[in-house]
């Protein structure tokens, strides 16, 4: 699907699941792509963390990816991001939503 490797939903394992949503920088990559999944166009690797070094925003990608909790497909000459919500949600309930239902309550705050 998009030439780099992610694991099956049998696959997932919660300790990677919660290891990749701890840190915040990808928590609010993943809050990103909660919010771009709901419109019409996909979040894209560039866009996520313009601020941060290309390096850097690779290493997060890679982690989440590798979890579980996204993947990515080329298109053209970028790579979209999607949220494997459905996937996150067939093995474990609630957690994605309640991850980020915490998460978008903080930075509301």
């Amino acid at each position: 699907m998009s030439g780099y490797v992610f694991p099956d939903t049998a696959e997932l394992t919660l300790p990677a699941v919660l290891f990749a949503l701890s840190d915040p920088v990808r928590l609010e990559i993943v809050r990103q792509l909660a919010i771009w999944q709901e419109g019409e166009l996909p979040l894209v690797c560039a866009s996520v963390g313009p601020e941060m070094p290309k390096s850097t925003r690779s290493h997060h990608l890679k982690v989440l990816r590798e979890a579980g909790v996204s993947y990515s497909m080329a298109v053209g000459r970028e790579r979209q991001l999607y949220l494997r919500k459905e996937d996150l949600d067939s093995r474990w309930p609630g957690l994605l939503d309640a991850v980020l239902a915490d998460v978008t309550s903080s930075v509301r705050a």
